[in-house]
């Protein structure tokens, strides 16, 4: 009966049509030093169990830089740590705390003006985690929402593909599949993540392009127009947000018969199908790397082949890259992601502490910025 475990409050803003933009923003405030406080004494009662949001909200934003410190201003109440990109075409976030405070962040991101009637509560989407799962809070302006390339008024979000919810999606693959057995598919199903995400787990008989960043998406596209030509496409990625830019993207090209989308990604898919379509591990960008849904294990090590998913950061203190390497490797001193970056991990720790570098290593100089598909053999091989 503790206010800790039962979080669901009633609150919302009053009736603000009649009061100044500056009015409105004391008002906001206010509430959230109440909500602050709440969460405070939730927080000095024991109330240690977190989660993880993702989320995402495409709007008209005439005034990023004020949207931004609000948001920040916000998830420093709550002790929220995180992502949050703010650009004039939206919001994009992910953000992990005490579920106290992701609950009460909810509310007031749905009571929030901007995004109310557009943002729901079933667009947020949520994995057990919490604060400790981000290093920090990072909360800026950028051009984008979600880092495509394209400036969004050339390619905007109000050109999307057909939302399906998981259920549709689900009958889809379903059919696709069927079909894609006996030869007969005009179908593609495709992953428009990065190579590492699709690497650990992935629908199946999906078309995963062999892609490290998602602004090298619309170079893929551009180079494989005829992949697509007279196909019906089905999108998806971890939460909707890579979609609703990557199909306005493919849209724009007018090759598609169609173009479809997964509605809040393959989190919302497996809330509702853990043992469908999807198999292995979904790629989350915080420190937990994935979560899980199923058993299936479908990728190895790096080294022995044996099959393994738990991502690790290359040890090479100079690279970024993530590196698959089981337990029994790991021992062996197997812990770069390439040899190049095993070679250089004793010279680079050598080095004057806390000097770190970033460059290319022979993982990523080796592979193609933009593959070019063989429609014959990538088609479908739908066992894999």
């Amino acid at each position: 009966g503790s206010p800790c475990s039962n979080p669901e409050i009633s609150w919302a803003l009053p009736n603000t049509s009649h009061v100044s933009q500056d009015d409105l923003t004391s008002i906001i405030l206010f509430f959230l030093n109440i909500l602050f406080l709440f969460a405070y004494l939730c927080h000095a009662m024991g109330s240690q169990v977190g989660e993880v949001l993702l989320y995402y909200c495409y709007c008209e934003v005439k005034d990023p830089e004020k949207l931004c410190a609000w948001q920040k201003a916000l998830c420093q109440h709550l002790h929220l740590t995180g992502k949050v990109r703010v650009a004039s075409e939206g919001i994009n976030g992910t953000v992990g705390g005490s579920k106290v405070a992701t609950s009460l962040y909810i509310k007031v991101m749905l009571s929030q003006p901007l995004f109310r009637n557009i943002l729901c509560q079933e667009d947020f989407k949520s994995s057990a985690g919490g604060a400790h799962c981000f290093p920090d809070l990072r909360v800026g302006v950028f051009k984008e929402i979600v880092p495509m390339g394209i400036d969004p008024k050339i390619v905007s979000y109000k050109e999307t593909g057909i939302h399906l919810s998981p259920q549709e999606f689900h009958r889809e693959v379903e059919q696709y599949l069927s079909q894609a057995s006996q030869g007969q598919s005009d179908t593609i199903l495709l992953d428009c993540r990065n190579f590492y995400e699709s690497k650990i787990g992935h629908f199946q008989g999906c078309l995963a392009p062999d892609i490290r960043k998602f602004s090298y998406f619309p170079s893929y596209v551009d180079e494989n127009l005829e992949l697509f030509k007279d196909k019906r496409v089905l999108m998806y990625c971890t939460g909707g947000i890579r979609c609703e830019r990557g199909s306005a993207y493919l849209r724009s090209k007018a090759v598609c018969r169609e173009v479809y989308q997964l509605k809040g990604g393959i989190h919302k898919y497996l809330e509702e199908f853990p043992d469908g379509f999807y198999r292995g591990k979904l790629f989350v960008f915080d420190d937990r790397y994935a979560i899980c849904s199923n058993e299936d294990i479908i990728s190895a090590c790096r080294y022995c082949g044996v099959l393994w998913d738990q991502y690790k950061l290359c040890s090479s203190q100079h690279c970024r890259q993530l590196v698959l390497t089981c337990p029994s490797c790991c021992n062996k001193g197997l812990t770069a992601c390439c040899p190049v970056c095993q070679e250089k991990e004793l010279k680079v720790t050598s080095r004057a502490s806390g000097q770190t570098l970033k460059e290319e290593c022979e993982c990523t100089r080796r592979r193609p910025r933009v593959p070019i598909e063989n429609v014959s053999a990538r088609m479908l091989d739908t066992g894999k």
